[in-house]
């Protein structure tokens, strides 16, 4: 049972990672942005947030450092895409090529660093109850922030006059530009908060979740959180499960690996990567349904003088 509990506590833990990534993309995607630059702006985040955990000692510093390169990378981005209309996606993945190389040329001095002791979470009164306590509630504090998050960001874009109109500007730009909203700032806006996002969530990695510094250390995290948002049909709930999903496939490999299972540790490796293979083409199957929940001007410049 101890097993199966701290399956379930390690795969709540891998989940939160791509979930707080996803939750900013999507906020980018509902507002008619696609930013592939994910992957990017996490590692820059991940290096950002470590460096200034092993010199101040606090997590809640390199979690806002982490938070600011993510947001300020994205406000490179947005200003390229949405001011200089340049294509979001030759961008995007020029922001991933540029993060990738940047994060392990300014890390290596921080390669062998090691953060201070880190601190024991626990949910008092609820942490010792039998396999209960250890899975669910001996979680860092974002654990659960981020289910609060996802349930607020669903009342937001749907009970909100905020939310609303951050999903017209999504929907048809244009006739949101025509009733006199900024476009453009709104879709910056909804850019830059992705990024920080995206910046915590690398932060999140650094500090929590491994917690160290390695060159590349996101390995594919930011692409997985990217086609979350498609695999969850634009859906904040959904997406939390899906990032719950495909925590749970990454810890797999490890949980087989502890009961002695003779797998091959190259494929158990793969396995995250295959799932989202497997559930993108799975619902590439009903092209119908993508389009009816995703955003109609995903993807697409506006011009706003045309």
């Amino acid at each position: 049972m101890e097993t199966y509990a701290l399956l379930i506590a390690s795969t709540l833990n891998a989940g939160t990672v791509l979930a707080i990534a996803s939750l900013g993309l999507l906020l980018n995607e509902k507002a008619g942005i696609v930013n592939l630059g994910a992957e990017g702006m996490m590692l820059c985040a991940a290096i950002a947030g470590f460096a200034t955990g092993v010199h101040t000692g606090s997590d809640i510093l390199g979690f806002l450092a982490g938070a600011g390169t993510g947001a300020f990378m994205a406000l490179i981005f947005g200003l390229l895409v949405i001011y200089l209309n340049t294509n979001q996606y030759a961008t995007g993945l020029a922001l991933s090529l540029f993060g990738a190389g940047f994060s392990a040329f300014v890390g290596v001095n921080y390669v062998q660093a090691k953060l201070e002791d880190r601190v024991h979470y626990s949910v008092p009164g609820l942490e010792d109850i039998p396999f209960i306590g250890p899975a669910f509630f001996q979680q860092h504090p974002l654990v659960y922030g981020v289910v609060i998050f996802a349930a607020v960001l669903v009342l937001f874009l749907n009970k909100t006059r905020l939310g609303l109109i951050l999903r017209s500007v999504g929907e048809s730009p244009e006739s949101a530009h025509a009733l006199g909203y900024k476009v453009r700032s709104i879709r910056l806006w909804a850019v830059v908060a992705g990024g920080a996002l995206c910046g915590l969530s690398g932060a999140y990695i650094s500090l929590i979740y491994t917690p160290l510094w390695v060159e590349g250390m996101i390995a594919g995290k930011g692409w997985i959180a990217l086609a979350l948002t498609t695999f969850a049909t634009w859906k904040p709930m959904r997406v939390l499960l899906g990032a719950y999903l495909f925590g749970g496939v990454t810890m797999l490999q490890f949980h087989l690996q502890s009961i002695g299972v003779d797998v091959p540790s190259q494929l158990l490796s793969m396995l995250p990567y295959l799932a989202t293979i497997v559930v993108l083409a799975l619902i590439s199957r009903n092209p119908l349904w993508i389009k009816v929940n995703m955003p109609a001007s995903i993807g697409k410049p506006f011009y706003p003088g045309s």
